[in-house]
């Protein structure tokens, strides 16, 4: 047997079973009538990326918090127009279509029964603890997402890349260094502050009105930081008149949005630091016993054998 390269796969995960929610055809339901469309995508996803990435460790990012009320106080429309119902006692709820939301604990439970830590964080989104594993590991990182948000953590120096699947499974996209700066025209250093100048509507993000993503990219050429457009701005140099005027009104949107954009590297999560292995004779039953009891068909069972694929190389 090949010994492979130690590489951590992060997963993002309801990104990935969003994708996979409504790429999947809802034909088949478990006994009692559940859709599982979420639950076979969300595994045959998993096997692929093992199967084409080779990680030998994976974990399962979780939004313990999609809308921490932190980044809401800085910016109240941070994620507003995804809320269904505001709660006073905990995370608001956010618009998930029903047959999804029933599939969650499902997909929670076939995590488990292929052996991949769940991690989360309270107050936290899965991107800040994305951002702390690929912050604490000593080895390379491939973060699946199809959140343009971490391109904030690429770095080549450390082997970090985006596996970005915006343009679908068969479509995958490897994000360097080198991608983002042909993309963006920043590096990926720059992101955040590219991200707090440029906004995002569909993260609720009003951005500095007037600036879109080539004069954004301009800036941080030009200056290097936000911190160094804003000293810019404020000295009345290096910027048109018009531009300054622009930065300057944004001052109160500027002082907070970073912390809302850039991801959180320091939480207090324990990294299980476990190798991805083939499940055990006793663990592949369980496995598709789970499988036949809800209806998973062969999604589970092609999970199983990426594992075990990956152990024999």
């Amino acid at each position: 047997m090949t010994e492979r390269e130690p590489r951590l796969m992060l997963l993002d995960t309801a990104s990935l079973y969003f994708r996979a929610f409504y790429g999947v055809p809802d034909k088949v339901k478990a006994p009692d009538g559940t859709s599982v469309n979420a639950v076979r995508g969300l595994l045959d996803m998993i096997a692929k990326l093992t199967t084409t990435y080779e990680p030998t460790h994976l974990i399962a990012c979780w939004d313990d918090d999609w809308r921490p009320q932190w980044r809401v106080d800085l910016i109240p429309s941070y994620k507003a127009h995804r809320v269904v119902e505001v709660v006073t006692t905990g995370p608001d709820v956010e618009e998930v279509p029903d047959p999804l939301e029933a599939q969650i604990p499902l997909i929670r439970e076939a995590l488990g029964a292929l052996g991949i830590p769940i991690i989360g964080a309270a107050e936290h989104e899965a991107d800040d603890v994305i951002g702390t594993l690929t912050a604490q590991s000593a080895i390379p990182v491939d973060v699946v997402t199809g959140d343009r948000d971490l391109f904030q953590l690429v770095d080549d120096a450390r082997g970090v890349r985006v596996i970005y699947t915006a343009r679908g499974m068969s479509n995958l996209e490897i994000v360097t260094e080198q991608t983002v700066v042909s993309k963006y025209g920043v590096l990926p250093s720059q992101y955040a502050d590219f991200a707090t100048l440029r906004g995002d509507a569909s993260d609720g993000l009003p951005g500095v009105a007037g600036v879109g993503e080539k004069t954004a990219a301009t800036l941080l050429a030009a200056h290097g930081t936000l911190d160094g457009i804003r000293a810019a701005a404020a000295a009345g140099e290096g910027m048109s008149a018009g531009l300054q005027g622009k930065i300057l009104a944004a001052s109160a949107y500027l002082d907070v949005a970073p912390a809302v954009v850039e991801v959180a590297r320091t939480l207090p999560l324990t990294d299980p630091k476990r190798l991805l292995r083939p499940l055990d004779p006793q663990e592949a039953d369980a496995a598709e016993h789970l499988a036949t009891a809800q209806n998973l068909g062969g999604s589970m069972t092609r999970a199983i054998a990426a594992l075990a694929q990956l152990d024999n190389r």
